[in-house]
């Protein structure tokens, strides 16, 4: 496992791409100027000696060397030490929907984003406690399974959306259904699974059935309302610019709404609680405490203990890189030229 130390260091990248920038600007002012001094074949007779392809070279060893400084800078370190922990807390899955209606824009700056928003800021007030993620629209897809790796659950939160899967429509079942298998019978920890939906289930009774299923596991199950009453149109966007708007089979423009009777049902039968996410901090502030009031359970977990330095290498590869950008002259190397590479003598 590899761990940055100073991340903020990375911005120091920025300057690559300035350098670069001045390089070029810099090379066509000299370009230009020598054109006004004399004829470009007379130079190159003046001087013969003087390479066109050093001045990139160098630049290029320079960026290198830059890099790798950065690198060495944000020191990062590769673990070497796994050891195993004992921890308390829950296991919690969040099964969020990626369904197209999650694409409407009733709360800013659509369902989805918000839903992905909620869902890190709960994060966020763990502790202890293991996660799972689950993405589903007409079928449910496992994206992260149970971990103790906020880091993780976070990148890939942030990567769902509503093309990731091809079967459509809204199967609540099939999400409940694929949490049951997420979490460790040995373990026996209180298992919680929240659904973050706008309400939409095509799944008829099955969904009832799958909640009474869940909660013989010993799962409760909390459902997350996003959306908004009075509904909006499902825009179909292309680069950003919306091309047109959701249709059902009759070309009627497709209204999508909050279906919170669903949601209550679900949270009822699942002895958990229906919270409405239109207020990301009210609704955080009521999962922290029905987290907080809840049994932790001890289970295992590994984790790497101890981690080495490995910034030396990059200074050294840095210092290296710069050490031939300043001792790399400009002039023609003589065995080079003699190969000709660049076709540098073929017209002299």
């Amino acid at each position: 496992m590899i761990q940055i130390d100073e991340q903020a260091y990375f911005y120091l990248f920025f300057i690559i791409p300035v350098v670069i920038v001045l390089f070029v600007a810099y090379q066509i002012w000299r370009k230009k100027t020598r054109r006004r001094f004399a004829n470009p074949l007379l130079l190159r007779r003046l001087s013969p000696e003087r390479s066109r392809y050093k001045s990139v070279l160098k630049l290029i060893f320079f960026l290198i060397g830059l890099t790798f400084l950065i690198l060495g800078l944000a020191n990062p370190k590769i673990g070497t030490k796994l050891e195993t922990v004992k921890r308390e807390g829950v296991d919690i899955v969040f099964a969020v929907d990626v369904s197209k209606s999650m694409l409407a824009e009733d709360i800013a700056p659509n369902r989805l984003e918000k839903s992905k928003r909620l869902v890190s800021e709960i994060i966020n007030q763990l502790a202890s406690d293991r996660i799972g993620i689950i993405a589903y629209a007409g079928q449910a897809y496992p994206q992260l399974p149970i971990t103790t790796d906020y880091g993780a659950a976070k990148m890939f939160l942030q990567s769902m959306n509503t093309d990731m899967l091809s079967s459509q429509g809204t199967a609540i079942n099939e999400a409940i259904d694929l949490a049951a298998t997420y979490y460790n019978d040995e373990a026996q920890t209180n298992r919680v699974l929240f659904i973050i939906s706008d309400g939409e289930d095509h799944s008829g009774g099955a969904t009832t059935d799958a909640v009474e299923l869940a909660v013989e596991e010993g799962i409760k199950v909390f459902t997350i309302g996003v959306g908004t009453s009075k509904g909006s149109t499902i825009p179909i966007k292309r680069n950003g610019v919306v091309e047109s708007y959701k249709k059902d089979a009759e070309g009627e423009v497709v209204i999508t709404r909050l279906n919170e009777e669903i949601l209550i049902e679900i949270a009822e039968e699942g002895n958990g609680e229906y919270i409405n996410g239109a207020n990301t901090e009210n609704a955080v502030s009521a999962i922290k405490e029905e987290l907080l009031e809840m049994d932790k359970k001890e289970f295992e977990a590994k984790q790497f203990a101890e981690f080495q330095d490995q910034f030396q290498w990059f200074l050294a590869a840095g210092l290296l890189f710069l050490f031939l950008d300043v001792f790399l002259l400009d002039r023609k190397t003589q065995w080079l030229k003699k190969l000709d590479l660049f076709n540098e003598w073929e017209n002299e």
